[in-house]
């Protein structure tokens, strides 16, 4: 059977994954709000910081190695790439989160006319576009987000919160897990969120993988 969920214990020495820390540092600099598909920022939905380290970087070819074997152990998805070739560096600190979202859905394909002038407006709900004449559904879509990945960078004791939550096809819940290096792969599909920080900074990396659209 196939697993909606994996994760690697990547036994990387703590080293090596301060040193991916150390590098996803260099991008400090550049970290900005965080913002919902179509440039939004809604804090009622997600609070965080976020920037990209192109795949180019040496941490693309470390991911990719363990998106392809879990891939071909698990999910046998038709896989191309990472999306946009890139990866998000996130900081959630003290108080920030995201709330329940998949990373792949119908209305990931809806982007604002004109950054959501002349009164566009979003559903509360579920952040669907809801003045259809002033959004447009993206045509001809031929790659489609399948897998998604987190990689751990904190210390589990370096903060409080900040849990990834998954949930499952029947409606229940797990938690993945904290571990320093750890790398957690999901179908992209999937209900998620990053609880609330409570105390200190947790640091991941994301990133998600495309392939040819479902048929």
């Amino acid at each position: 059977m196939a697993y909606q969920t994996i994760w690697h214990f990547s036994d990387i020495p703590d080293k090596i994954i301060d040193i991916i820390e150390e590098d996803a540092q260099k991008f400090d600099d550049r970290l900005a709000q965080s913002y919902l598909s179509g440039g939004i920022v809604r804090e009622v939905k997600r609070k965080s910081k976020n920037t990209w380290i192109p795949t180019y970087h040496w941490l693309g070819g470390w991911i990719w190695h363990y998106i392809t074997r879990a891939n071909r152990e698990n999910y046998m998805y038709d896989i191309s790439n990472i999306d946009g070739e890139a990866i998000q560096y996130t900081r959630y600190e003290e108080g920030e989160y995201y709330g329940w979202h998949t990373d792949q859905s119908i209305p990931a394909f809806y982007h604002l006319k004109n950054g959501g002038n002349n009164g566009s407006t979003l559903d509360n709900d579920n952040d669907r576009i809801t003045d259809a004449k002033e959004d447009h559904l993206m045509q001809n879509v031929e790659l489609v987000r399948k897998l998604s990945f987190i990689v751990q960078l904190s210390d589990p004791n370096d903060y409080e919160g900040g849990n990834v939550q998954i949930m499952d096809d029947a409606g229940k819940s797990y938690i993945c897990p904290r571990q320093k290096g750890a790398i957690i792969i999901f179908d992209s599909r999937s209900q998620h969120r990053v609880l609330k920080v409570t105390k200190g900074v947790r640091k991941s990396l994301v990133g998600w993988v495309v392939g040819p659209r479902w048929r």
